[in-house]
């Protein structure tokens, strides 16, 4: 029996008949439900990354759901087949023009009957095995990703009688089927155009449609009722001013109108930075207020109705002198500020320090600057409402969006790019790249509505001539450049002409970051290096705004030979931490789940994840100067120097990042000069070790007893300490409290360490009871600062716990270890991290942790250079230390597995010194082997066989070698 066979014997042993057999699961089956990470397409694109050929049989098919698959099937080795219908015209001509644009995939259409086609099956071919997919879900974006689903995933061999079945049932479903082509498509758009379609569902996010409703149809949201109570409970508190943070296309406007709907104003004035702004905000409060249109005037040029009751007015002609004279202070009771970011301009001063309504409200999307404006203390700190771009993605507020990173024009290994002269940057063949990749990635079944973000003004202009003259799936291609040298007039008329279709895309540099509403976008390209994490999602917003007919938007980004690449996940993910693991987790999460937030995806081809990892390997995100301005940030929004936990519960810098960057969050507030008062040699020692050690949430058991400690400054009885950690859910064995204790003690740390963190217990047990040393007491009675600290330590480190761990205090497997962090968890005696070597036994834990390095650097010495590879993601071939043989007292309890096995990994030394936890291991196959080179000392190899398979995308990770360019 083959190995295969013999695997995916026990795994259907173990899915089918007896859950307790040891097997790999790599072929079990499983219930695809939609539910707990585990997604339709989830699935389907892990059997794609391990299979030669598939069948897809489907009825409903949309763009959508086309999109988040593209980059798998572009990188797709095998050959494909999908199968799908006319069935009730659910599937429109430009899903199938998005399917004939699949290369090496073979779309067949099966006829409409009166039986009705409602197949659902997915069929992936490996080498030695077949796996199906089969259940309810059709290939569309909420049947792969939320909508409640049933789909089991089976496997069997080729002469299993099922495989036999499920290839007959496709062959017939191809032999009653056409091919599909273009023409066919043309014939069928002209009769699915005649057919009654589903009515559209209007948003009640108004701002985010096309086509308005009549009046009196405004209703708010889910979001904009928990919004417009936050708001108004502001206000029943005295409070006159508020700032509303909301990302771009989430329907500020809207919200605002409903605002003032509620609260019924005498007098009203909308203030905007751009005049052409002016016209749609005034459509919308005009269908939420359902006002008569007397009601409703323009302050703006020559235009001056300020006797209206809903003044709408442009900064510009608001903040002159003369025209400030003429409006009294008291003419509105209810002001509203768009954008208001920018009001630390001297205009808007100008203009908020001379009026006095009742109520302010400012609107923006981006309320962190780099001009030291703080406008949050222009609105008294005062938020009710906050809702950034993820969390409007998962709410369904956006446009959903599928986002290529995908290298710039390689030439004789050089990439092209930003950095490069004019000439090369609109060569023919920089030029060639971009019309293929734009074919390739964006849209072939709907019209383009597209803007694209150039790097300078005369290559946005030169590359709009240029692809005038080109063709993309076979038509000649209407662009413009715009700059801001284009007159507001010429600029309108451009964006009316792409909205109308008779523009293909505009060509810009950064005139459309922000002020600008174009709903229809659904192409965005980028041909410039990210600068900015704030101007990318300034960008990217252009083309967020939900349309009538629009599916989703796609995002094209030509990435270069930038150091600052990392901006691009940093941007995308809404991460700012500042923590490289978090950024780094996050691109091999989204590669592995297939989506992020709500219905949108990120993707890379294979030399631009090369080129994301390799920036983020070598950028420095914790520098002072970033750390600085993360804290500048929070302070402004809080009104306060933020504490540690301040940082954890606004999801901003890593509250471990910030704290040990100085080694104590004390240090770095007198760097940064928040802070006068230093702390005692004592005291920061004490703050060093909370910070180093506890802070990170990895273990809560000696935070808990310090939070005990800290409230009964007598003392707590082991016994009190044991129901507090059983209560709390947590293991409480006596390893454990050892373990705990000598991390309090200090006798766990190696002589230096305990030097640096004052050479003196925190915790001492006596007569049965834990008491807090004198010297903490003393400290912490006389010293405010220094309990103010202390105890936002250790409410931090807990918070974390909670919330980024899963608060067992147990190795979790997919989190990243410390060989320090290692033996605290498995109760070692002390930290042997510097005599680990790769592996250790140790007795006095009963464990051994096994840690690799993927792909070992050119200075490894050839004696410890293993080579230790994935076989596939259940199973290791590993080689212990030279010099050992399989008599070695050491490598007997390994391969004898006398004891736990855990393995850790990493993929090379530049992601720092923590390891991804891969769980618990078996031995397997062990024989006496020599090492490769010129040593050839003796070494055993085995198999390390892991209690589960890791996750397909972190397998990637670790096996994928930097592609040559």
């Amino acid at each position: 029996m083959s190995d295969t066979a013999s695997q995916l014997t026990l795994d259907n042993t173990f899915g089918f008949l007896n859950s307790h057999v040891n097997a790999d699961q790599v072929f079990h089956p499983t219930l695809i439900s939609n539910s707990d990470g585990q997604t339709m397409l989830k699935a389907i694109l892990d059997e794609l990354k391990r299979s030669r050929n598939f069948v897809f049989s489907v009825a409903f098919i949309t763009p959508n759901a086309i999109a988040l698959l593209k980059q798998s099937l572009l990188d797709y080795r095998g050959t494909g087949t999908i199968i799908t219908s006319t069935y009730l015209g659910f599937n429109s001509p430009a899903a199938f023009r998005e399917l004939l644009n699949l290369k090496g995939v073979d779309v067949y259409v099966h006829p409409d009957s009166t039986a009705g086609f409602h197949a659902k099956g997915y069929i992936f071919e490996q080498e030695e095995s077949t796996t199906a997919i089969v259940g309810s879900s059709n290939l569309t974006a909420k049947a792969l990703l939320k909508n409640h689903e049933w789909n089991l995933r089976f496997s069997a061999l080729p002469d299993g009688d099922i495989v036999h079945q499920l290839k007959s049932a496709a062959h017939a479903h191809i032999e009653a089927s056409t091919a599909l082509t273009r023409k066919w498509i043309d014939d069928y758009e002209l009769t699915w155009a005649l057919q009654p379609r589903p009515p559209l569902q209007a948003s009640a996010s108004m701002e985010s449609l096309g086509d308005l409703p009549p009046r009196g149809m405004i209703v708010a949201n889910s979001m904009q009722v928990e919004a417009l109570a936050e708001i108004q409970t502001l206000r029943d508190g005295g409070e006159n001013r508020a700032v509303v943070v909301s990302a771009t296309g989430t329907g500020k406007t809207i919200l605002s109108a409903l605002d003032v709907r509620a609260y019924a104003p005498k007098r009203m004035l909308f203030v905007v930075h751009r005049e052409q702004i002016l016209d749609r905000a005034i459509d919308e409060f005009k269908l939420v207020l359902n006002a008569p249109d007397s009601d409703f005037g323009k302050f703006v040029g020559s235009k001056r109705d300020l006797d209206r009751r809903y003044v709408f007015a442009s900064i510009q002609s608001l903040s002159r002198p003369e025209n400030l004279r003429e409006i009294s202070p008291d003419t509105f009771d209810y002001v509203l500020i768009d954008e208001v970011h920018r009001a630390g301009a001297a205009s808007y001063r100008k203009l908020i320090d001379h009026l006095q309504p009742d109520f302010l409200l400012g609107m923006t999307a981006t309320p962190e600057r780099t001009d030291d404006f703080n406008v949050f203390e222009l609105f008294d700190y005062n938020v009710p409402y906050e809702i950034r771009l993820q969390k409007a993605l998962k709410a369904d507020m956006l446009a959903p969006f599928h986002y290529y990173g995908v290298t710039d024009y390689v030439k004789n290994g050089e990439v092209i790019d930003q950095v490069a002269d004019l000439s090369r940057l609109v060569a023919t063949e920089r030029v060639d790249h971009l019309i293929a990749q734009i074919e390739k990635y964006g849209h072939a079944g709907a019209p383009v509505k597209g803007l694209i973000f150039c790097s300078k003004n005369d290559e946005a202009a030169e590359l709009s001539r240029i692809l005038n003259q080109r063709a993309v799936h076979g038509q000649l291609l209407r662009t413009r450049a715009l700059s801001g040298a284009n007159s507001v007039e010429e600029r309108e008329r451009a964006v009316q002409m792409l909205e109308s279709g008779e523009l293909d895309y505009i060509a810009t540099v950064d005139i459309f970051n922000e002020g600008i509403d174009i709903p229809s976008v659904n192409q965005v390209v980028m041909l410039r290096q990210t600068l900015s994490s704030i101007v990318f999602t300034q960008q990217l917003g252009r083309g967020l705004r939900k349309a009538a007919g629009k599916d989703h938007l796609v995002v094209i980004d030509f990435i270069g030979n930038y150091a600052n690449n990392y901006l691009i996940p940093i941007a995308l993910f809404g991460d700012s931490t500042l923590n490289k693991d978090s950024i780094r987790k996050k691109i091999i999460d989204a590669q592995e789940a297939g989506a992020i937030a709500g219905l949108s995806s990120v993707n890379f081809d294979a030399i631009s994840r090369q080129k994301i990892f390799a920036s983020l390997a070598t950028t420095t995100l914790d520098s002072m100067s970033n750390l600085k301005k993360s804290f500048v940030d929070l302070k402004n929004r809080l009104g306060r120097s933020p504490q540690l936990i301040d940082f954890a519960r606004f999801d901003t810098v890593d509250p471990t990042v910030i704290a040990t960057k100085q080694k104590n969050y004390w240090t770095f507030l007198n760097k940064v000069g928040a802070l006068d008062v230093q702390a005692g040699a004592f005291e920061g020692a004490v703050l060093t070790f909370l910070s180093g050690e506890l802070l990170n949430g990895k273990r809560p058991h000696e935070l808990l007893l310090l939070e005990t400690l800290l409230s009964h400054p007598k003392g707590v009885t082991v016994e009190r300490y044991q129901n507090l950690l059983a209560a709390s859910g947590l293991v409480n064995d006596s390893p454990t409290l050892n373990s705990v204790q000598a991390v309090l003690d200090l006798t766990f740390f190696t002589e230096a360490e305990a030097a640096k963190y004052g050479a003196e217990p925190i915790v001492i047990l006596r007569d049965g009871a834990y008491s807090l040393v004198e010297k903490i007491t003393m400290a912490w009675d006389t010293d405010t600062i220094f309990r103010m600290h202390v105890r936002d330590v250790v409410d931090t480190g807990l918070y974390l716990a909670r919330h980024r761990y899963n608060w067992s205090g147990q190795l979790e497997v997919g989190r990243r270890y410390s060989r320090k962090d290692v033996c605290r968890l498995l109760n070692w005696q002390s930290n042997q991290q510097s005599t680990i070597y790769g592996y250790k036994v140790d007795t006095f834990s009963d464990s051994c942790p096994i840690f690799v390095t993927y792909h070992k650097g050119s200075a490894v010495s050839e004696s410890t250079k293993y080579e230790d590879e994935f076989l596939n993601p259940s199973t290791l071939t590993w080689h212990t230390r030279s010099r050992r043989t399989l008599a070695s007292g050491e490598v007997k309890a390994i391969v004898e597995n006398r004891l736990p096995l855990h393995v850790f990994a990493k993929k090379d030394d530049a992601e720092g010194t923590d390891f991804y936890y891969l769980g618990r291991a078996t031995s397997q196959d062990a024989r006496q082997t020599k090492m490769s080179g010129k040593s050839g000392h003796d070494v055993v190899s085995m198999t390390l066989g892991l209690a589960s398979p890791i996750e397909s995308s972190l397998y990637e990770y670790f096996a994928a070698k930097t592609p040559v360019i």
